[in-house]
């Protein structure tokens, strides 16, 4: 179960993951003791799943971003493509969809040219892989990997993510 707390704990974590355990301790009103006790306790619990430095993708040679819809030949349960396309390193997030495609996934390159040789190169060489579909982003309006965590909150009407 997660309590008020933790979301305080969680929200804090989310907006600056480098934020010091006392500063963590007087937002919420603990001991830093026991603050680091319940991040500790959220890691153990898969809660939280790690600490990451957010990038700028532009300045290290990453400037493209394009979604890649791919279908495949799979039969369900087997999951041979979505493992190789989660195996290379543009790909950011592989998603098993519903619908007329199998995956999607989100992939960073550098530009026009790299986007082709990804999917020529190494999209290709899955066997699975029967056909892509390509959609590149001009421009990103929003990108947040913070979770809205407010909607968990007891008091709260909207009853959080899983609704």
């Amino acid at each position: 179960m997660i309590d008020d707390i933790d979301l305080q704990i969680l929200e804090l974590l989310q907006d600056n993951s480098r934020i010091q355990n006392a500063e963590i301790a007087r937002t919420v009103g603990l001991t830093p003791p026991a603050a680091l006790e319940r991040v500790r306790k959220l890691e153990n619990r898969g809660v939280i799943q790690g600490f990451h430095a957010r990038l700028d993708p532009g300045h290290v040679g990453c400037s493209m971003l394009a979604f890649v819809f791919v279908k495949t030949t799979e039969t369900v349960g087997e999951e041979n493509a979505s493992h190789a396309l989660a195996a290379l390193p543009e790909v950011q997030e592989v998603h098993h969809v519903a619908g007329e495609d199998c995956y999607l996934a989100k992939v960073r390159i550098s530009g026009p040219k790299a986007l082709g040789r990804l999917i020529r190169e190494k999209f290709g060489k899955i066997a699975e892989v029967v056909s892509t579909r390509s959609t590149v982003v001009l421009e990103t309006v929003k990108e947040d990997p913070r979770l809205p965590l407010e909607a968990l909150r007891a008091d709260s009407p909207e009853g959080g993510c899983d609704d």
